[in-house]
């Protein structure tokens, strides 16, 4: 079958053999051809970098859009997200259409060394030409940044980019995505969202000794002091018990109602991706995670199951303060109502229902009702901060008010009391995450 994406492009690189004169009469210009199809060009390569995210990966400063810089931090150092505005000395301006293909899918830079798969190369390798071309065709429209990002501090022997030459070996196969004949139109979109464009792999697939991805996919995996949950057909620990409206809500707005509200790097990638995403390409990934083979990372109920309400005022309210501890720590009851209860209610049913911009209810919600508490440990340290279609969804960080005492005590009491029992911290591992 042809290709008939770019009909605009074929037309002016058949016409422009003709002399200019022959347009005349109906008053078209070569270059005018030309240029509408280099604005298409470009806008579907914002799209696609947008679904791709590369501006989280690629943005350490607002002011200075894809100028790299960002750290990644791994067990084994620290790693900095590269410059690719088209600055010629130190972005992408001087690689050639060729060089950016090989960076981008096979993981090489211009002068044949390997990149460290913090650039997801592994899931780009599925990308096709015109995708990545496009991609390029935008970011050639982005202000250029004459700076380079910080060095990389790694310790040996990970320091060494020679030794990628055998992770590669054992993590990396390289391959363009290939439809499947026997699933739908649809279906094949949504794969190729997920799983190249869209990487969710990279962050919900546990990873290796080598920090490869394993293969178990999607099954949800630890990142720092985030948790990216398992998001396979698992009617426990994935996203099985989810309707396909609770799961595009989720993808477009952050919130599925009665089951998650997004935070930390996954409010990222609503904010800077999924949310732009045509109702289209959101229905194809939903459609995708159906099928996706169901993981069981041991649950035995699904995490949006825990709760139960606070059921008299009289349990929070009308009671005397309670100290623990010699540093005076007030107890979870009395730091949930000071600090929580005018958002979240007092009985942990929230505000605003099912609203996009609602404070959420901390009953059947995935972060209270998790196995461990470190999600609901981050968003009471770090706050909420998501940008969406609906609206600007915040939460206030605590870190600069509790204590590692009061942060623990407070998390404890949420999800003894509005969740999982199990799930909980101690002020020694806060102190740790802060």
């Amino acid at each position: 079958m042809k290709n008939n994406t770019r009909p605009l492009g074929r037309v002016a690189a058949l016409l422009k053999w003709l002399p200019a004169s022959a347009f005349s009469l109906c008053g078209l210009t070569i270059s005018g051809l030309a240029q509408a199809d280099d604005a298409a060009l470009v806008k579907r390569g914002e799209y696609l970098a947008g679904a791709a995210d590369c501006i989280a990966c690629h943005t350490s400063n607002k002011a200075a859009p894809f100028a790299g810089g960002v750290p990644f931090e791994l067990p084994f150092g620290t790693i900095y997200s590269t410059n690719i505005t088209p600055d010629s000395t130190h972005g992408i301006g001087a690689l050639s259409d060729a060089d950016f293909i090989s960076a981008v899918r096979e993981g090489k830079s211009k002068d044949g060394k390997r990149l460290y798969p913090a650039m997801p190369y592994t899931s780009y390798t599925q990308l096709s030409d015109d995708d990545v071309l496009a991609i390029r065709a935008y970011l050639r429209t982005v202000a250029p940044v004459n700076k380079s990002a910080p060095a990389n501090a790694l310790s040996f022997p990970f320091n060494q980019r020679w030794a990628m030459v055998f992770w590669n070996l054992f993590n990396f196969s390289s391959g363009r995505f290939k439809p499947d004949p026997a699933r739908s139109a649809d279906w094949n979109r949504g794969a190729y969202l997920v799983g190249a464009l869209g990487h969710c792999q990279e962050c919900h697939t546990p990873r290796n000794f080598m920090q490869g991805l394993s293969s178990k996919s999607l099954a949800g995996a630890q990142l720092g002091n985030w948790t990216a949950y398992n998001i396979t057909s698992d009617g426990n620990g994935g996203v099985g018990g989810w309707t396909d409206a609770e799961l595009t809500s989720y993808l477009r707005d952050g919130v599925a109602p009665g089951k998650a509200n997004a935070a930390g790097p996954m409010a990222e990638v609503v904010q800077n991706s999924t949310r732009f995403l045509t109702p289209a390409d959101l229905k194809a990934m939903v459609i995708y995670l159906r099928t996706v083979p169901a993981q069981g990372d041991g649950a035995t109920q699904p995490r949006y199951s825990w709760g139960s309400t606070i059921q008299s005022v009289t349990a929070l309210r009308n009671r005397p303060l309670t100290v623990l501890g010699t540093g005076g720590t007030a107890d979870g009851r009395t730091l949930y109502n000071a600090n929580c209860a005018s958002c979240h209610g007092w009985p942990g049913t929230g505000v605003g229902g099912s609203d996009p911009g609602a404070y959420p209810s901390l009953l059947h919600n995935t972060a209270v009702g998790a196995a461990n508490a470190d999600n609901l440990t981050m968003v009471v340290l770090r706050g909420v901060s998501r940008r969406t279609n609906a609206g600007h969804v915040a939460m206030p960080a605590f870190a600069g008010e509790l204590s590692d005492s009061e942060v623990a005590t407070l998390v404890n009491f949420v999800t003894t009391q509005f969740g999982n029992p199990s799930g909980t911290t101690t002020a020694e591992k806060v102190a740790k995450m802060r």
